[in-house]
């Protein structure tokens, strides 16, 4: 027999308890199961992404090391022969040529004012101003590997020295343009005296 006292409370769940309101759900979590949500963690490509606080991410990051602790990087050692000055001069003059058959007229200019030096790998260059320097300096990088290529060695550097006294090289008459032309080219005379031209 039942005590008529005392009452058994059943309370049935209300619908809003039940249904978990997309408002107040975290966006970590998807809703595969209203009740039993899942952390879903993927990025674009659809790989899954570990957090940076997680026991998985310390652990995934202790593997990573220990599998690296086994790789041995292999240095690069670029060539590093040695060469001469008439070498690096030879090298020199077939660039200037190589840019004035692309057309490439004042870089070759620049490049034939003067002769440079070599002083151990460091290649000297004098121009006149600080003009031309600024104009040889944006092709100096494609010089330089050209030459660090040619030569076998990747130590070289070029040094650009402002040098006034470079200024009167400059060909400023038809005939200091033609005696400059003759001196890189001694064809030119050849030409000229076949077809009888005038300077």
């Amino acid at each position: 027999m039942q005590n008529p006292e005392v009452k058994a409370e059943v309370k049935e769940p209300k619908t809003s308890d039940l249904i978990v309101s997309t408002e107040t759900q975290p966006e970590s979590y998807a809703r595969t199961d209203e009740l039993n949500p899942k952390p879903v963690n993927q990025d674009l490509s659809g790989e899954t992404k570990v957090s940076a606080l997680s026991l998985s991410s310390i652990r995934a990051k202790r593997e990573l090391l220990q599998n690296t602790r086994g790789i041995v990087k292999e240095e690069v050692r670029l060539p590093t022969e040695a060469f001469n000055e008439t070498d690096m001069l030879l090298q020199w003059n077939k660039y200037a040529q190589r840019l004035s058959d692309k057309g490439h007229k004042i870089m070759e200019s620049l490049l034939l004012i003067g002769v440079p030096k070599l002083e151990g790998t460091t290649i000297t260059h004098e121009l006149p101003n600080d003009s031309t320097k600024i104009e040889f300096e944006s092709e100096k990088l494609e010089l330089l590997g050209y030459l660090r290529g040619k030569l076998h060695n990747h130590d070289i550097t070029i040094e650009v020295i402002v040098n006034e006294k470079v200024e009167n090289k400059f060909a400023f008459t038809p005939k200091d343009k033609y005696n400059r032309l003759n001196e890189i080219n001694p064809n030119l005379e050849l030409l000229k005296k076949t077809f009888d031209l005038d300077i």
